[in-house]
């Protein structure tokens, strides 16, 4: 497999995708502070979601120094929407790390001593800015290893062997375009779906192509039924006022701005303040472990109440993209019910 290097940098010299975070081919070297953040955010979202992200976070913060420095609240905010807010807090935790320690890291062993990066991350970071010859394995990699070498074993069994078959592709030379191009070729031409083999620069080396099977690739174990859980969530409005509270800093949406809410994260209280609240649809909502149905409540009431969570905040002040997309779901639910309230 010694040409799949050569033939995938050819490839990619002509068809790189333009990302915001991006340095293109020949384009010199990456900044480290902008691939740590773009890998960061790129983690269980798609490049789609994160692009608007990550351009409004470099604008804010074009510096790791400008991150360490900022606000947590408004950093919670602006993540808002991107979900597994424990990497909010992590982004935070590892700015302030870098700025006392005089920069990031350029090997693999000292970025993982770093919080929120682990094996993907602190590869991905070491290749595509310090040039570093690490083997760099997400979903795309997974696939496109997998069809390359015919690897039948289902995932996510399978991830050790395609982890070391990827080792054995990785070049000493330009390893972070080549960690880039694996990346591109899996997200363009290797995907899950209808793959456009004819197209692909590797076709001549891969077996999966050669057996008829690629769009077959790669296998996986059937995925078992996600637990449901129930809860209720309590919107209070007065004419002037809305009622929020800030979630525990650690636990599910740790740190965001949310509506009280109870039950479906294993906790238990009565709502906020005695009010008459109607009960409105639920909304559905899918965490990684579990599908969550979460009761919405609402009260309009002529004058704020003395509550038992949550503060009142001037409704001018609100806005529903600073809420994390469960709360975005339950504002919708009331949205329709308080126009002119």
């Amino acid at each position: 497999m010694r040409e799949v290097a050569p033939a995938l940098l050819a490839w990619y010299d002509r068809h790189a995708r333009s990302l915001p975070w991006r340095v293109p081919p020949g384009g010199g070297r990456a900044d480290p502070y902008r691939v740590w953040l773009s890998e960061i955010m790129l983690q269980q979202t798609t490049v789609a979601a994160v692009r608007a992200y990550f351009l409004r976070f470099t604008a804010l913060w074009p510096t790791v120094e400008a991150l360490a420095a900022a606000d947590d609240a408004q950093v919670m905010a602006e993540w808002a929407g991107l979900g597994y807010y424990a990497r909010a807090r992590n982004l935070l935790a590892c700015a302030r790390q870098v700025v006392a320690q005089g920069g990031f890291p350029q090997d693999r062993a000292a970025l993982m001593t770093l919080p929120g990066i682990g094996p993907y991350t602190s590869a991905a970071i070491a290749a595509i800015a310090f040039d570093q010859p690490e083997t760099v394995v997400d979903g795309n990699v997974e696939r496109v290893v997998a069809r390359l070498f015919a690897v039948e074993t289902p995932l996510p069994a399978a991830k050790p062997e395609l982890t070391r078959l990827a080792a054995t592709l990785t070049p000493q030379t330009r390893p972070g375009d080549f960690a880039q191009a694996m990346m591109d070729l899996g997200a363009t031409i290797c995907t899950p779906r209808n793959p456009a083999c004819a197209l692909c620069p590797l076709n001549a080396m891969c077996a999966a192509f050669r057996s008829g099977i690629a769009q077959e690739l790669p296998r996986r174990s059937p995925k078992p039924a996600k637990p449901q859980r129930t809860g209720t969530a309590w919107v209070a409005l007065t004419p002037d006022l809305i009622l929020l509270e800030r979630r525990p800093p650690k636990g599910l949406l740790g740190g965001t701005l949310a509506f009280p809410s109870t039950g479906w994260d294993n906790s238990d209280s009565p709502a906020p303040l005695m009010a008459e609240w109607q009960m409105l649809d639920p909304v559905e909502h899918v965490f990684t472990h579990f599908a969550l149905r979460l009761q919405v409540h609402l009260a309009l009431l002529p004058a704020p109440a003395n509550a038992a969570r949550g503060s009142w905040l001037p409704r001018p002040e609100f806005a529903s993209r600073d809420l994390p997309g469960l709360m975005r779901k339950v504002w919708a639910r009331v949205l329709p019910e308080i126009e002119g309230a």
